[in-house]
């Protein structure tokens, strides 16, 4: 039976764009090939950390919502342990509550971007 789980992971803040998408692309890529089905992913950008990790003070986030078998999530964390691009990661299951929640939030999101007034700049 697939289950919920979601996971944010930090990479290092030395990356460029391209680096930064190829290092996202291996993992969606692991999911995918592993089965699972990504439900909604989110780039949170580059964010201060509260502490240093590994003598750096930011990172950027990242986070994929999935529905996959419970045996994936060790193949993803050894994938995330293996990667030096990856600071520091966390995979949780998400219940009932959880996954109704993100989906509330998701259609919230999506309707305030449709209410948002479109600027003469991008009519163009």
């Amino acid at each position: 039976m697939l289950k919920n789980y979601e996971t944010v992971f930090i990479m290092t803040p030395v990356l460029s764009d391209d680096q930064m998408k190829e290092a996202v692309g291996k993992f969606q890529k692991l999911l995918k090939d592993k089965g699972a089905e990504i439900v909604h992913e989110d780039h949170w950008g580059l964010r201060k950390f509260a502490y240093t990790i590994q003598k750096k003070t930011s990172g950027f986030y990242h986070l994929i919502e999935f529905k996959s078998e419970g045996s994936v999530i060790n193949d993803l964390e050894i994938a995330f342990k293996r990667d030096e691009r990856i600071l520091r990661f966390l995979t949780v299951a998400l219940d009932k509550h959880a996954v109704a929640y993100n989906e509330k939030k998701r259609v919230i999101k999506a309707a305030a971007v449709a209410a948002e007034p479109v600027t003469e700049a991008e009519k163009v």
